[in-house]
């Protein structure tokens, strides 16, 4: 005969569910080691140990949800107050300028940059729609999704005040008619490049979530329509 295993053992208490009602005295004669100390423990007192243990788990995941929907919160406002400033532009030609300001005062970011090309004749004289080398076009145009992580080899960061800082940058694509393509998902053409850096290396990293800066880049996008 086959020796019978423990996974034997665990099967037949689960299809068993009455066997401890069967055998009470053996239940209560169960001890085990706790996991905090040497000492020998009831059954009882380890189930008890590991619902505190589970307890302790929720409790930190409940607390992490929380301060990620307090975070989440914050930055929707600050979504919202940067929007609004961009619908309050009347002079078109004045828009990568506020929106860049804002950026910069509304997420605290140390420097910001926008450039915009395929503009209007009678803005292509303006600051942000010169110095744009084919690079840093042909890079936006490969972008399917925010790029966030290292500033380096990233010829956009010339456009910043102060390129030498830079240690990490999001960088963020912008289309034409985004909101307008013919079929969902389908591409459009790229109007422009938004940058954003930090002199911190770990402010924009590889594994961090884009949601916002894509929200920001649609907004970007549809304001800068007037510039066409």
């Amino acid at each position: 005969m086959n020796p019978i295993t423990e996974e034997d053992i665990a099967n037949f208490l689960v299809h068993t569910p009455d066997f401890f009602i069967r055998q009470a005295e053996l239940l209560a004669s169960i001890r085990l080691t706790s996991p905090h100390s040497q000492r020998a423990i009831s059954l009882q007192e380890r189930q008890a140990e590991m619902l505190r243990e589970k307890i302790r788990a929720l409790e930190s995941r409940i607390m992490e949800m929380i301060r990620h929907g307090s975070e989440n919160t914050v930055l929707t406002n600050r979504l919202h107050q940067w929007a609004q400033h961009l619908l309050l532009i009347q002079q078109a030609r004045d828009l990568p300028r506020v929106m860049v300001e804002q950026i910069e005062q509304q997420f605290m970011v140390p420097q910001v940059a926008l450039k915009v090309w395929s503009v209007h004749s009678d803005y292509i004289n303006e600051p942000f729609a010169q110095n744009i080398s084919e690079e840093a076009r042909q890079f936006a145009c490969a972008q399917t999704q925010p790029y966030c992580g290292s500033s380096a080899g990233v010829d956009a960061v010339q456009w910043l005040p102060n390129p030498a800082e830079v240690q990490s940058v999001a960088l963020v694509s912008l289309h034409r008619s985004s909101l307008v393509a013919a079929e969902p998902g389908s591409p459009t053409e790229v109007i422009g490049l938004l940058v954003l850096a930090s002199p911190d290396p770990e402010r924009y990293h590889a594994g961090m979530g884009t949601d916002l800066l894509e929200r920001m880049g649609q907004l970007a996008s549809a304001a800068l329509a007037r510039l066409q």
